[in-house]
């Protein structure tokens, strides 16, 4: 298998479009292609998804740990697995460059095209690709793709970039309509949300293949290890339903695929479109989301409120993370500040912002013992929101890589309810004492 790794110096350059296109060109030339995004971004995973038809991943150090990592990479079972890089290149927990796309593509011996978006610059920019070679060793930098550049500013930037930098110019994309895609709070829409996807990337492959030399691409990327992909033939001895659709729709492949090793069948549900939950469940999962852009259609499904709000309260093991915790509050706002009923299992209203709250990595620990956590352990999460609650919990401790801490959560013998998102299919056995609360 080989493994590429397109990354940038910012958020911004254009690196999902690249992705995007690149895997289409890719699968269009008969390639068995496989797509990973570094860090715990949901929404980029949902694009590489709809190009490719198979599920990508993610390759997060610090939620799964470098044994993680190359796990998941290893067990590619595609021809060339591309991965995307996160934010900036070197940008790390607080402030390092720990657990950066760079740290993933180090570990994981990954060669790097760089994407730049050379808006208002010249041999300035040779200078920042230059800085960004140097900073850390090995950078593994091994080429730069030019993003949302014309045909006259490529033709004028490269033969520069390759004479100061040593890197090869691989290429550019020009503005296109087609690599427009809309943002909102917390990154891109999703592809549901945007017409003629499959079309808009059919387009930029096509234009790819023209301006791109795809081929010098390929013979950069690195030939890697394989090891054969874990199997799990046993029968499921438990159900766990699954929230899954526009409002709910930020669950890690991995995670899906923890709880089905440890013994799951996973059934999935809308809790936008259907009237009750799935039949002989026994285990809820409410992934989080965008339940704030839909809280109106969520809150007029009295039936679904109504079935959460009895499985919960009657002891089904349940785990309710950000999207899903909020939809668990007796009340939501929406974008626009008018508050909805929800499904009133937890005590606090979802409240709308103006910032990010909380944003990034850190730890949970707790002094007691509940259904996922255990006395004394450090379990490491994410946190990414815009909206906030007026009761947020308090039996788990949020930790935070710069020490910063704050109480966090509801954690009981069946439930697991707050914003920081789980790496189910992470270091810790999460999945497998979830399942195994469910088969109880």
């Amino acid at each position: 298998m080989k493994r590429i790794m397109l990354s940038a110096m910012h958020s911004g350059a254009g690196k999902t479009v690249a992705v995007c296109g690149l895997l289409k060109a890719l699968k269009r030339r008969g390639m068995d292609v496989r797509a990973y995004k570094c860090g715990p971004d949901y929404i980029d995973p949902m694009f590489h998804t709809r190009v490719l038809g198979v599920p990508s991943r993610n390759l997060d150090l610090f939620l799964q740990g470098e044994a993680g990592v190359r796990r998941s990479l290893m067990q590619c079972s595609g021809e060339i697995a591309v991965l995307e890089g996160a934010m900036g290149y070197y940008d790390g927990v607080a402030g390092s460059a720990d657990s950066s796309a760079w740290d993933v593509a180090a570990k994981t011996d990954t060669p790097v095209i760089l994407v730049l978006r050379p808006k208002g610059v010249g041999l300035s920019l040779a200078a920042q690709v230059r800085g960004m070679l140097q900073f850390r060793q090995p950078s593994q930098i091994a080429g730069l793709l030019l993003t949302d550049c014309r045909a006259h500013l490529a033709d004028y930037l490269t033969p520069m970039l390759e004479r100061e930098t040593g890197l090869p110019v691989l290429g550019y994309l020009p503005p296109m309509e087609e690599a427009k895609l809309e943002s909102r709070h917390l990154g891109l829409q999703t592809p549901d949300e945007i017409e003629a996807l499959t079309a808009r990337f059919a387009a930029i492959a096509a234009q790819l293949e023209r301006t791109v030399d795809l081929d010098r691409l390929l013979s950069i990327a690195a030939e890697g290890e394989t090891v054969p992909a874990e199997t799990y033939t046993a029968a499921a001895s438990c159900r766990i339903a699954v929230a899954r659709d526009e409002a709910f729709c930020f669950a890690y492949a991995d995670s899906l695929d923890a709880l089905r090793k440890a013994g799951a069948e996973v059934v999935f549900f809308s809790p936008l479109r259907d009237n009750a939950l799935p039949p002989e469940i026994d285990g809820l999962y409410l992934c989080g989301g965008y339940p704030e852009l839909y809280a109106e259609t969520l809150s007029k499904n009295e039936s679904m409120r109504a079935a959460v709000r009895s499985a919960v309260q009657s002891g089904l093991p349940t785990i309710a993370e950000c999207g899903g915790f909020l939809y668990l509050q007796t009340s939501l706002e929406d974008t626009d500040g008018k508050g909805f009923p929800m499904c009133g299992v937890l005590p606090g209203a979802g409240v709308r912002t103006e910032r990010l709250q909380r944003f990034g990595y850190a730890w949970l620990e707790t002094d007691t013992d509940s259904m996922l956590f255990r006395a004394g352990e450090r379990v490491p999460v994410h946190e990414f929101h815009y909206w906030d609650c007026s009761e947020n919990g308090c039996d788990l401790r949020s930790v935070k890589p710069d020490g910063r801490q704050w109480p966090c959560a509801f954690a009981a013998p069946r439930l697991y309810a707050g914003f920081p998102h789980l790496p189910l299919g992470g270091e810790m056995p999460l999945a497998e004492r979830f399942v195994r609360t469910c088969q109880q």
